[in-house]
């Protein structure tokens, strides 16, 4: 990756135009081919940017100016950078990126609820986690202390669509003979927060909402060190 910081003007042109007037910015050229332009503020978006692939042809202007030609071979999109003045240019190389790793996601909270089912209500015990039906997998199938099978849907924020999709696969499950032996597959919401509404729907299906404390499960959260 090449990091430029310099007083730059950048015009881009395109499907529309757009200019950028003369001031210290941050030029970003990555090393898959693109080519950013970032400011101080914003946030993480850049002003102006150049996707992959893309070339960058150094130069100079007619009065001696820097410049740069960002273009595409695959349009005709064409972005100028007019440097002032270079305050740092330096490259590195980041290497191979692992790639992000998220903490908390759904496939984490079904992995620690498989292993812990109880949680959810007591007696409950794993039968299979994605229990196939003929519209996708219920991330969990148990059964209770009476024998009856609850089907579980997970999700990090329970939504109404959570709970309409878990809805179409008690229909589907219902209709199974050997799933229904001792009495109706029975529904569980399980989520780290419900929305009101969500809540509301569940409840007047006859399915049973909980909330799950993500911390709680891993063994994080010791409640002896709890002042309330």
């Amino acid at each position: 990756m090449r990091l430029v910081v310099a007083r730059c003007q950048v015009d881009y042109a395109g499907r529309l135009t757009a200019h950028l007037p003369m001031a210290t910015r941050v030029l970003m050229v990555k090393a898959d081919g693109s080519v950013l332009v970032h400011s101080d503020g914003g946030s993480y978006k850049p002003l102006n940017w150049m996707s992959p692939p893309c070339t960058v042809r150094e130069g100079v202007t007619d009065d001696g100016q820097v410049e740069w030609v960002v273009s595409n071979p695959k349009s005709d999109d064409t972005l100028r950078i007019l440097l002032e003045e270079v305050l740092h240019d330096s490259s590195h190389d980041l290497g191979v990126d692992p790639g992000l790793q998220k903490d908390g996601v759904e496939k984490h909270l079904q992995e620690l609820l498989a292993d812990h089912p109880a949680t959810l209500a007591e007696g409950l015990t794993l039968v299979r986690r994605e229990y196939p039906t003929a519209i996708g997998p219920v991330d969990l199938m148990c059964r209770d202390a009476e024998g009856l099978c609850v089907a579980v849907e997970i999700k990090r924020r329970g939504e109404i669509d959570g709970v309409e999709q878990l809805t179409r696969y008690l229909e589907l499950l219902n209709r199974d003979p050997l799933l229904t032996t001792r009495g109706q597959v029975r529904g569980v919401f399980a989520a780290q927060a419900i929305k009101p509404q969500a809540r509301v729907l569940a409840e007047d299906r006859g399915i049973r909402c909980v909330v799950v404390d993500y911390d709680a499960l891993r063994g994080i959260d010791d409640p002896t060190a709890r002042l309330f």
